[in-house]
């Protein structure tokens, strides 16, 4: 239960990722590629998440009941922010001409589901 806890917590404290509708909105709608079909696509994307997002059931009390809830939690909420980041990512590759923030500059392989190894 401990373990659960504190992976819950450092998950939380981890720093969220910013929605990629509000990292849109930081974007140059002056930018030539704003326009182009790939740009839309992506924004199209960004939008379908974002809804997605609302219309999440959340995590209420009822998952908190059990001893692993708090690590199941921490694994979604991870997964959420590893969403955001590709999401942001793919719109700043397909909308922006500027270079890859720092935050944004990372191998989006390392976020691939790995290949289970069975014996």
């Amino acid at each position: 239960m401990r373990f659960a806890m504190v992976v819950a917590l450092s998950a939380a404290l981890a720093g969220c990722v910013s929605s990629p509708v509000d990292y849109e909105a930081k974007l140059s709608q002056q930018d030539p590629k704003w326009a182009s079909p790939a740009c839309q696509q992506a924004r199209s994307a960004v939008t379908d998440y974002a809804q997605r997002e609302k219309d999440h059931p959340g995590w209420g009390f009822g998952v908190l009941l059990g001893p692993y809830s708090m690590g199941m939690v921490a694994a979604v909420k991870e997964h959420e922010q590893q969403q955001r980041r590709l999401l942001a990512r793919q719109m700043h590759l397909q909308c922006s001409s500027q270079p890859l923030p720092k935050e944004l500059d990372f191998d989006p392989a390392i976020y691939a589901p790995k290949k289970a190894q069975y014996p």
